[in-house]
């Protein structure tokens, strides 16, 4: 899969140097086929090293719903032309298509000494930072992963951690054709509204919103990872087996 870097910054696309930290890239796609986009995360986890660095994929899908490990397929009530794909993340089923950013998130835990749970957090309050630079109050929630806005739901999140490594993430609704989520129990929930940034009043592309959650992410990082890294020691999570996490 073809990749360009995006400055989230307007210096590098890659991580300054800083105490405990590794360079950490970020990668615009574009628009690709869901399971395309799979297989080069497996690939890419599977082939890592120690060395290797941490990256953040930022892309849209064609219209695809896809049903977690734990997901039943009879959550997809009406799927008319759209393809059903089985997939290996976390969670129950969800829908991508344009104007939809999905971010990938291909990060080292046992490196950073970060947890899953952290981890997840973390994603979440990346878009709760950039949703609280255009003005919007969001929240996570205990125990229905993902972030809201005025009870509904903006960004889901589905992650797969493989021998301390993760892949997949989350994906935020910035002016997709929400319709769709009307054909499936979103998550699990026969009723879970979801919003998007364009009804929220907010103008920014999918490109725009992906530069602003690389760049929340990372100062995130930073401080996690980096600043504050001793936090996490106790919340190393090392599994002999693939670890879905979200919803």
């Amino acid at each position: 899969m073809e990749s360009s870097p995006v400055n989230v910054d307007g210096s590098s696309c890659q991580t300054p140097a800083a105490p405990h930290a590794w360079p950490f890239l970020v990668h615009w796609l574009g628009c690709v086929p869901y399971c395309d986009a799979v297989q080069s995360m497996r690939s890419r986890t599977e082939a890592r090293r120690l060395e290797s660095p941490d990256e953040l994929w930022l892309l849209e899908h064609p219209p695809v719903f896809t049903l977690g490990q734990a997901g039943r397929r009879g959550h997809v009530r009406d799927a008319g032309t759209i393809p059903v794909v089985r997939s290996d993340r976390g969670g129950q089923v969800t829908y991508h298509g344009p104007g939809q950013l999905v971010a990938y998130l291909l990060f080292d835990l046992h490196r950073a000494r970060v947890g899953v749970r952290q981890i997840v957090e973390t994603l979440e309050q990346a878009v709760v930072d950039i949703l609280g630079q255009a003005g919007i109050a969001a929240s996570r929630r205990q125990g229905a992963p993902g972030v809201y806005v005025r009870g509904r739901k903006i960004a889901s999140i589905g992650l797969r951690v493989r021998s301390g490594r993760t892949f997949h993430g989350i994906s935020i609704n910035v002016d997709l054709d929400l319709s769709h989520f009307d054909r499936i129990d979103t998550c699990g929930f026969s009723v879970l509204p979801m919003t998007r940034l364009a009804d929220l009043g907010v103008g920014w592309s999918v490109e725009e919103s992906g530069r602003r959650f690389a760049a929340s992410l990372r100062r995130l990082l930073r401080v996690r990872a980096g600043g504050v890294r001793s936090e996490f020691r106790s919340s190393i999570v090392a599994r002999p087996e693939p670890s879905p996490v979200g919803r």
